[in-house]
């Protein structure tokens, strides 16, 4: 079934990852920013916009659940401990960015923010300098 390729599922995310930071800025007036939201979450400084869309963000993937019947494959290939370091890693990263790499992708590119662009460019560089690097020091690829 075509539903359940994974090119599909991919267009389909990407459609609805535009369509809802869209309908979010028109609605709000405000970027979506997820790492900022949550932290806002913990801060008690939510707004009720920002909970609605996180709850949507866990919504989701359940109604796409109940409406196609699979959930799209996944494969880990790191231990669980590599997964929760590099968890940290992320969280600590968009707090000193000012954001993810979602947010400043989507949101900030759209709105030729230059502070997105760097961050964009800079986790570009980053992330393409530390797989060479991981390349040469063991000889291997990650999947």
């Amino acid at each position: 079934m075509i539903l359940s390729e994974p090119n599909f599922q991919g267009l389909a995310g990407g459609l609805l990852i535009g369509l809802s930071c869209a309908a979010y800025l028109l609605l709000t007036g405000r970027s979506v920013g997820i790492s900022g939201m949550v932290a806002g979450l913990f801060a008690e400084k939510s707004s009720s916009p920002d909970t609605t869309f996180l709850l949507g963000l866990i919504v989701g993937p359940l109604l796409w659940r109940l409406v196609w019947g699979v959930w799209p494959p996944i494969t880990i290939h790191a231990s669980f401990l590599t997964v929760v370091i590099s968890g940290l890693l992320v969280g600590f990263g968009t707090r000193l960015g000012n954001g993810c790499t979602s947010g400043h992708g989507v949101m900030g590119m759209a709105r030729l923010s230059p502070r997105s662009l760097i961050a964009v460019v800079t986790f570009l560089a980053v992330g393409a300098s530390t797989a060479t690097l991981f390349h040469l020091l063991t000889g291997s690829v990650q999947p």
